[in-house]
């Protein structure tokens, strides 16, 4: 777990408590993915930006929410590799992605929902926040391709004595 007074985080964590304030109350399921949800569970990477998945419902619920930071609206979109509800918003400078129902197209050209059931919970500060397991990060790493990534995840997960790094 990083340290709630990394400075390299701060700026983060002020976004994810604005988020975590708006979302409260609601039944939205959403995580925090990508390279914040890998350094708030320990994995030493930089994020540049804030990604958020849920559900279809859920991510257009996250734009109203927070509609006055939305820089481009919540539509179904994609490329060959990967498709969504998708959109973005901008918060205090942070770029955050928001992204509902996940599909990844792996080499066989099969498409396979992201995993929801695999979120957690990380405590950072005063902060419970909910993020993608290490373990369905690396799984969607490799199915996009990203080969580096998934190696850094898998070896971290090892390293830190985590019986399903075999991902």
């Amino acid at each position: 777990m990083p340290a709630p007074d990394d400075p390299a985080l701060q700026r983060y964590l002020d976004v994810l408590r604005l988020i975590v304030q708006r979302l409260a109350g609601s039944d939205v399921v959403w995580a925090v993915t990508g390279s914040l949800g890998c350094r708030l569970q320990g994995v030493p990477v930089q994020p540049h930006d804030i990604d958020i998945s849920s559900d279809a419902r859920g991510v257009y619920e996250i734009a109203r929410r927070l509609a006055a930071f939305v820089t481009r609206p919540v539509v179904f979109s994609g490329t060959e590799r990967i498709r969504s509800h998708f959109g973005a918003l901008e918060i205090h400078g942070i770029q955050v992605e928001i992204m509902g129902d996940v599909e990844i197209c792996g080499a066989d050209g099969v498409w396979v929902a992201s995993d929801q059931g695999a979120y957690r919970f990380v405590q950072v500060a005063e902060l419970s926040v909910p993020v993608l397991s290490l373990q369905a990060e690396c799984a969607g790493y490799l199915r996009l391709g990203r080969t580096a990534r998934a190696q850094l995840l898998r070896a971290w997960l090892t390293a830190h004595g985590d019986e399903d790094s075999e991902t």
